[in-house]
């Protein structure tokens, strides 16, 4: 496993491309076949004369150092051929080689909604991302956001506060916390979901990284929310690489007098889908959410209760009635986890067993 995974740092560190190292792979064959060959022998294979020396030559202390990050049991490497690389990520076109991961990777199989906007914002659209979050990690959805300062931040308190999980997508290696204010913050979220970045240990956050960063953030998940951006905002650029990668775009409204208003208007004015409730997304995401956490479920090892999915189901069931009831409610009389029964709540309600009512509420249907 080491050798393994040291040949995908070597390659990572080298900033090759996933669509470079299909091309390498088809040529040598695995990972580590790749990084035994000379440095002509990969420039023959049209790779760049920085990465082939990379490659042949790589940084053995930076090399080191990463495996040494590793041997945390809350440290996780996810490559492009692995099990473990998410389907959404593979779908995007440009999916990364390689993701850090500190704190539980599972989580990325998970339907996420990726939450957006300024980092200056007003007191009502901190407030509004903070309760879109609260709610929707309630009912199930993984809160993705980029660890900034403003609605990123509210975002990912939002979806702890609420008690469901949050990922932070960063745009620098995962050793390093930027902004350095939200260092309390991204210990509580690798506590409570992860932290997630494509670029190897000590990587400086240089502005070029957030655009690239933006593209994991809108392509781990469903749909991406943007609370509060001005006319030239990132956020913008988030919204615009999820449509191109086919995932749903929503923007909340605002007044026609606060200029970060203007970037939500603009997208709604070009096809995005405006909001007024948390529970708009929940009924425009339900379906796709509810196919992403099928595939979870059966893609995630059974404990040693050895319990069936249908025994589950049928458990968490007796719990329910046509009375309105909380996921934190079923929770705690089922003994299943806030995760698990977010997605068995998910899947019942596309089989059209279940109902999703308002304040993140749950019932039978007749």
């Amino acid at each position: 496993m080491s050798d393994c995974s040291r040949a995908w740092l070597i390659l990572a560190n080298a900033h090759v491309h996933a669509s470079e190292f299909c091309s390498l792979a088809d040529r040598f064959g695995d990972a580590q076949q790749i990084v035994r060959q000379s440095s002509s022998t990969l420039h023959r294979a049209n790779l760049t004369d920085d990465k082939c020396r990379a490659i042949a030559n790589p940084d053995d202390k930076q090399i080191e150092r990463e495996l040494t990050w590793l041997n945390d049991p809350q440290h996780h490497i996810v490559n492009c051929r692995s099990a473990g690389m998410p389907e959404l990520f593979r779908q995007i076109p440009d999916p990364p080689l390689l993701l850090y991961v500190h704190g539980d990777p599972e989580l990325l199989h998970l339907p996420a909604l990726a939450i957006v906007g300024s980092r200056n914002p007003t007191r009502g659209g901190a407030r509004n991302a903070f309760e879109f979050a609260r709610h929707l990690a309630k009912t199930g959805f993984i809160i993705a956001s980029g660890l900034a300062q403003g609605i990123d931040s509210a975002a990912h308190r939002g979806a702890i506060e609420g008690g469901g999980r949050t990922v932070a997508v960063l745009g620098h290696g995962i050793d390093r916390i930027y902004p350095a204010s939200n260092k309390d913050l991204a210990h509580e979220i690798a506590r409570n979901g992860a932290l997630l970045t494509e670029y190897p240990l000590g990587t400086h956050p240089d502005k070029h990284h957030f655009p690239q960063r933006n593209r994991l953030i809108s392509g781990m998940s469903l749909g991406t929310l943007v609370v509060e951006a001005a006319r030239r905002s990132g956020s913008l650029i988030t919204a615009r690489l999820a449509g191109e990668q086919g995932r749903e775009v929503f923007a909340l409204p605002g007044s026609i007098h606060n200029p970060l208003s203007r970037g939500c208007h603009r997208l709604i004015r070009e096809g995005a889908k405006l909001v007024e409730t948390a529970d708009d997304i929940v009924a425009e995401l339900a379906p796709l959410a509810a196919h992403v956490a099928q595939n979870a479920m059966e893609s995630t090892p059974k404990d040693t209760t050895n319990r069936s999915h249908d025994t589950e189901y049928h458990e968490l069931k007796k719990f329910l009635g046509h009375d309105p009831v909380s996921i934190d409610e079923l929770a705690d009389q089922s003994g299943l986890t806030i995760d698990e029964v977010s997605s068995m709540l998910l899947i019942l309600e596309l089989q059209g067993e279940v109902e999703s009512l308002s304040g993140g509420r749950y019932s039978l249907l007749v």
